[in-house]
């Protein structure tokens, strides 16, 4: 009885004819948890893991060929140190830039402004574009050493 007059109840007084109660959602106390097998499970939505040719095992085998491979160690390792530090650091600026209270609001103007010049200056037109493509490849070869 109680099962049809919550149905009644979810369908605005339009009563549902011989549904079984099963069917019907339960009351539930909005004060308890729901639980994970409380939720309704979709059958259409399940994850497979799928068997591709790139495993854990082959990518451990692959980083390891790269690492024999460099010839100088201690100066990767320098330099990942290097670009850990960095983080840090600039994690600790930011932190202390956002405590003065009307500073992140004024760098926040600050990069409003630069953004709005960026994209007039290098996006909004055509030859403006082109000219930033240009010197993206530009810097691209200057990089790679190809120049």
């Amino acid at each position: 009885m109680a099962a049809t007059a919550y149905s009644t109840a979810l369908l605005g007084g339009a009563r549902l004819a011989a549904v079984p109660s099963s069917v019907l959602v339960p009351r539930r106390n909005l004060l308890t948890p729901l639980r994970l097998q409380d939720a309704p499970r979709l059958s259409l939505l399940r994850a497979k893991a799928s068997d591709d040719d790139t495993s854990a095992d082959e990518l451990i085998a692959d980083l390891k060929a790269k690492w024999d491979a460099v010839e100088n160690k201690t100066t990767v390792i320098t330099y990942a140190g290097g670009a850990i530090v960095a983080l840090w650091l600039t994690s600790v600026i930011v932190g202390a830039i956002n405590s003065v209270p009307l500073l992140p609001k004024i760098m926040e103007l600050v990069g409003l402004g630069y953004t709005g010049w960026f994209v007039y200056r290098y996006l909004l037109f055509k030859e403006s574009r082109k000219e930033l493509a240009s010197d993206i490849e530009s810097l691209k070869k200057k990089i790679a050493a190809t120049e």
